[in-house]
């Protein structure tokens, strides 16, 4: 009953498009952009071409991060992430985290399927990564999870030195005083090491908000 309320909260968002021809995706928006694809049967039987096109970045005017569908090539809808397209026979549901896309799928009665990333985008060359080299693909995915859970520990063990530091606190139930005191060099390292690692996983899709939520 809430996943149905909230996506019918997140459908009255969406505003009518302008009609405004796609651009092609460029090499300098790697980072920036992320841009997918789907083809699905219209009301009347014939294909119909989609694309979800997401700046990162925010839009210039209002800051907000944007997702656009295009329908065979024209602007048909666009609203603020996350975002629910109502499209013939599901939806189309957006969502973006702190690095990227975390959900770009087509939703039906039968379940879903994620959209195709465009092969010039980050996700796209990520996934023919995949394709072509399975076993590096799978360890990079393993070196990623062991960075972010690495950054997620120690922000855990801040935290907990941070919150019994407080008096009432550590009159209840003690001060803790973590372990682990690392060199600020090195702190940083780590933590860029955890941002890269939920980097990689938004470019597969990948997120979960206990590992990339706590990273953001």
């Amino acid at each position: 009953m809430f996943q149905d309320w909230r996506r019918d909260r997140l459908t009255k968002r969406v505003k009518p498009g302008d009609g405004r021809p796609l651009k092609r995706f460029r090499w300098w928006q790697l980072l920036s952009r992320g841009l997918m694809h789907l083809r699905a049967p219209g009301e009347n039987g014939r294909p119909m071409d989609y694309a979800v096109s997401v700046g990162y970045l925010g839009d210039a005017k209002t800051g907000e991060v944007m997702a656009r569908l295009y329908l065979d090539g024209r602007l048909h809808a666009e609203a603020k992430t996350p975002a629910v397209f109502p499209v013939p026979g599901g939806v189309i549901e957006v969502a973006t985290s702190a690095f990227g896309l975390k959900r770009c799928h087509y939703v039906t009665e039968e379940g879903a399927r994620q959209l195709v990333p465009d092969s010039r985008s980050a996700e796209g060359r990520r996934a023919r990564f995949d394709r072509s080299h399975p076993v590096w693909s799978r360890w990079i995915g393993v070196i990623s999870l062991i960075l972010i859970g690495i950054g997620v520990v120690l922000v855990l063990l801040e935290l907990a030195e941070q919150l019994t530091a407080i008096p009432p606190v550590a009159e209840s139930i003690g001060a803790f005083v973590s372990p682990v005191h690392l060199p600020l060099w090195l702190t940083i390292a780590l933590g860029a090491g955890a941002v890269a690692g939920s980097t990689e996983r938004a470019l597969r899709l990948r997120y979960r908000w206990y590992l990339d939520g706590a990273a953001g």
